[in-house]
């Protein structure tokens, strides 16, 4: 992940957060001016929304074609709105919204699973057609070692 200064994540933040009130509201997206360089640059990111502590959607966009605001606005809207394992949040939800935004930094092919920091790096596996994501702080949410980090990284890849 990359690192953001305050006020980047404080834009980011207001970015989605407005991006998911106006989708519930007006079942519309409103389009966002950006000048901050950081926030310019194309970047895959993870928004995830919790309400009043419980997860109620975690959607990303690994792919590094947009620009980070952009993917934060979708990616806010998608993780209100479209994850499959939760309803759609409602209107009244919106003020016990907590929002956190993982943007990403460019994906590095380890070749020794001892270069793996838990709480640090994200892991991401492919062989074929599975593949598998997570984050850094599910690892730390969890409590898990490398180990554990790396077979429940498989085990969500299907492999």
């Amino acid at each position: 992940m990359i690192m953001l200064d305050d006020s980047q994540k404080k834009r980011l933040l207001e970015i989605a957060r407005n991006s998911i009130e106006n989708y519930i509201r007006n079942v519309t997206t409103k389009p966002f001016e950006e000048d901050d360089p950081e926030l310019l640059k194309n970047r895959g990111a993870f928004v995830t929304i919790n309400v009043r502590g419980d997860l109620h959607g975690c959607i990303g966009y690994i792919h590094r074609d947009r620009p980070l605001y952009k993917v934060v606005s979708d990616m806010a809207i998608e993780a209100a709105s479209r994850d499959p394992r939760f309803p759609t949040i409602t209107e009244s939800e919106l003020k016990d919204i907590h929002i956190e935004i993982s943007a990403l930094s460019e994906f590095k092919k380890v070749h020794n699973p001892h270069e793996i920091k838990v709480g640090i790096h994200g892991l991401m596996i492919k062989k074929g057609f599975y593949s598998g994501l997570l984050l850094p702080q599910v690892a730390v949410e969890h409590r898990w070692d490398r180990e554990k980090f790396l077979a429940n990284t498989c085990y969500k890849a299907g492999l």
